[in-house]
């Protein structure tokens, strides 16, 4: 099977998956993927950019419009596309911790969505929306997604994730593959991109607990990898691989936790012999528990072909260091409305004010996804838009007009509380 010359193949061939032309990895990234939540073939043609030029995107676990915020301007500032990810417990705290409804999960990560494409095009830099770990226990709470993203999809063209991820791998890998092939037509239809997991990342995980797992199956072999390529590239090219190689989530002391980067180099080895693929790396792979890894780890997993490195726990420590550090330095100033080390009747507002000591969490935050966008290679990537931004609320790649733009934030809220109000019933 011959490709155009500009083409580095075809991937509904069935040879491999990518969708970028030789002519576009000349290319700034910015030149052929917008800024702002990008859907659809944008979503590969930025994984695909990024394998090929060497570099993994951070996807960073966000609770609050104030954690995504951060990754946005820790993103602008590294000029690096990034990935904002929402799990079941974030959704919750986001929807409100009082609220028990069934639907509040998926309620909470739908406001959250809507908040990002409110604001992503205003940092100029592509972003991902997509959502973490859904175990079997958890579906229904993809279930709730799945009916906003096709009640944006049919006002608006576009689903409102750009991608979602299904974990079964507590499951067999008969019975994981074969739901994550039902799940994916339903994504392909509206364009979502699809990761999955087959083998298990040890350590907990918003209430998934893995600590306990045979040490065998945190590792994945060749052949399951690519039994999950053989059941869904014959649906569509989008789709990712979270592939065990000893992950572990959380960050464990240094000894305690045997990471084997190198086996993802197998994995793709084996795929390319079987497809017959021009690529070195056919496959998209993911790594999780990439809080505490080392250098050189997350170096030889990016090298192998993972284009998305998730981090939680480090960013988790980061924002509450931030506030720890401003309240160290400011205790004098925050025991108390009234009164401090400048007078008695001296006002202490500006110090307990939340806009500064959140400010302070998000700072520290920022520096630390900055790091990860370091090690992952992501950082200089992309070249900011210099343009005005405009929230993004289905718009999809057409410019809003600017007579309609003080109408924006009532089609906002609108929109949300219609997609909201159609999950908590």
């Amino acid at each position: 099977l011959n490709s155009p010359p500009s083409q580095l193949t075809f991937s509904s061939l069935g040879i491999c998956q990518t969708s970028i032309t030789n002519n576009q990895l000349t290319m700034g990234l910015e030149d052929i993927v917008p800024v702002g939540v990008i859907t659809g073939k944008d979503v590969q043609t930025l994984f695909d950019y990024a394998r090929e030029k060497g570099f993994a995107i951070p996807a960073v676990n966000c609770t609050s419009s104030s954690s995504a915020n951060a990754c946005l301007e820790a993103a602008k500032n590294s000029k690096s596309p990034v990935i904002i990810q929402v799990s079941n417990g974030g959704g919750a705290f986001m929807v409100g911790k009082s609220v028990k409804d069934a639907n509040a999960a998926a309620a909470g990560c739908v406001a959250l969505a809507m908040h990002v494409r409110a604001v992503a095009k205003y940092y100029g830099i592509p972003v991902i929306l997509h959502s973490d770990h859904c175990a079997k226990k958890l579906l229904p709470w993809m279930d709730g997604m799945i009916e906003a993203n096709e009640a944006f999809f049919a006002q608006h063209g576009e689903p409102l994730f750009s991608s979602h991820m299904l974990d079964l791998s507590e499951e067999s890998d008969e019975e994981n593959i074969a739901i994550c092939v039902e799940y994916f037509k339903k994504f392909t239809k509206m364009g979502i991109w699809m990761e999955m997991e087959i083998g298990i990342t040890g350590g907990e995980e918003d209430g998934v607990n893995n600590e306990d797992v045979d040490p065998e199956k945190l590792y994945t072999s060749p052949e399951q990898v690519y039994a999950v390529y053989e059941a869904l590239s014959p649906i569509g090219s989008m789709f990712s691989i979270a592939a065990a190689f000893g992950n572990v989530h959380g960050v464990y002391k240094p000894g305690n936790v045997t990471l084997s980067p190198e086996k993802l180099g197998g994995h793709q080895a084996y795929a390319k012999k079987m497809l017959n693929s021009p690529l070195e790396k056919p496959i998209y792979l993911v790594m999780h528990g990439g809080s505490g890894s080392t250098d050189a780890e997350i170096n030889t997993a990016v090298r192998h072909g993972v284009v998305k490195m998730n981090i939680d726990t480090d960013t988790q420590w980061a924002y509450w260091d931030g506030l720890r550090e401003f309240e160290g330095k400011n205790r004098a100033f925050l025991q108390g409305q009234i009164g401090n080390p400048n007078g008695a009747d001296k006002p202490n507002k500006k110090f307990y004010d939340p806009r500064v000591w959140i400010r302070a969490a998000e700072s520290s935050m920022i520096k630390r996804v900055e790091v990860s966008m370091e090690k992952l290679h992501s950082t200089g990537t992309y070249t900011p838009s210099p343009e005005s931004g405009s929230p993004q609320i289905g718009a999809g790649k057409k410019t809003v007009n600017p007579t309609v733009m003080m109408l924006v934030g009532v089609i906002a809220g609108s929109t949300a509380t219609l997609v909201i109000k159609s999950l908590i019933k």
